[in-house]
């Protein structure tokens, strides 16, 4: 199955828009909501940062049929795995079958306002990888001891439990993180507007091998990719939009060691438009756009979850819902 998703950007709009314009997702036909789970945001000025747990609880009381979910959240610093796991149980008993869990490794902005000493890659994978171990064991058993090297419980118990467990998505951008999703996850997350060969040669690869390994196959696993779009029937708009951003477009030397929002977004404003919009599919012609989209589902992603940068989310929502949407779902029958 192919499913088209909304990102609901926590970073930029505050949680009563937020909510808002996802409802408005719902009801133009899109299939999911996912949405950040983030302390700090890109930007200072005109950032925003809500709580993804309770915002998740009022979507799901305010939709029908949508999937919901995070993209992505960390359970290793902020949240213990099992306060994670509870949390989940819960919004799957109150939305059965419509509650996902993405998660990932974290970035250090979100933990280090907190007096939390940023590890090395090797020491937050591993704190992952155990994360989950922990939080599937909560969800599956009534009573469990667990004594790790980063997490302990005592004799704990998930009361509330949903009939069906939380589906658990694992999001990566190295081999490591999207083996472990093909091992142990019902989907894999990523995101769009990379080299092309990061997906043939190393992303997709990893998925497969993790599969196998664990002896899965691998169409079991949801290939989730939040897909950067800036569309808008006025080309200069379209492309301005994604100045919000520019963020996305600083390579890793130039984010490593920013926990700033306020410096974030100076270095972000730095960049000139092209290179601003660099992650983002930019068009105004609809066969256009949906053509650069192709890509993705060719690859084998079966889930995209479109992640619109500028202001008017609602004039985004109805463009896509008239224009876009349906040639997608014409294109995959």
């Amino acid at each position: 199955m192919i499913r088209f998703g909304y990102k609901a950007s926590a970073e930029q709009f505050a949680p009563s828009e937020l909510l808002r314009f996802s409802l408005l997702a719902e009801d133009l036909g899109f299939d999911s909501v996912f949405v950040s789970d983030h302390l700090q945001p890109w930007r200072h000025d005109g950032g925003h940062a809500p709580a993804a747990l309770p915002w998740l609880g009022a979507l799901g009381a305010a939709t029908e049929r949508i999937i919901i979910g995070t993209s992505v959240l960390t359970p290793t610093f902020r949240y213990h795995p099992a306060v994670v796991a509870q949390a989940f149980a819960t919004l799957g008993c109150l939305f059965p079958n419509r509650v996902v869990l993405g998660i990932g490794s974290g970035e250090s902005m979100n933990e280090a306002p907190l007096g939390i000493e940023w590890p090395e890659a090797k020491e937050r994978f591993a704190r992952l990888r155990e994360a989950i171990d922990l939080l599937k064991l909560l969800w599956s058993e009534d009573r469990v001891d667990f004594g790790g090297t980063y997490y302990n419980v005592d004799k704990a118990t998930i009361y509330d439990r949903p009939d069906t467990p939380v589906p658990l998505y694992i999001a990566g951008s190295g081999p490591a993180a999207t083996r472990l999703a093909g091992r142990k996850g019902e989907g894999f997350i990523t995101t769009s507007g990379k080299p092309s060969t990061l997906y043939t040669d190393v992303l997709l690869p990893a998925v497969r091998e993790g599969a196998e390994k664990a002896g899965r196959n691998v169409t079991d696993v949801d290939m989730l990719i939040e897909v950067k779009v800036s569309f808008d029937p006025d080309a200069e708009r379209a492309l301005n939009d994604t100045r919000f951003w520019g963020a996305l477009a600083l390579s890793s030397d130039e984010k490593t060691g920013v926990e700033d929002p306020m410096e974030m977004q100076r270095l972000a404003d730095a960049l000139p438009i092209d290179r601003a919009s660099s992650r983002f599919i930019v068009s105004s012609d609809p066969d256009e756009h949906v053509e650069s989209i192709k890509r993705y589902l060719d690859l084998g992603f079966t889930h995209l979850v479109f992640h619109a940068p500028g202001p008017d989310q609602e004039r985004f929502l109805h463009l896509y819902g008239k224009e876009i949407l349906p040639r997608l779902r014409q294109l995959v029958g």
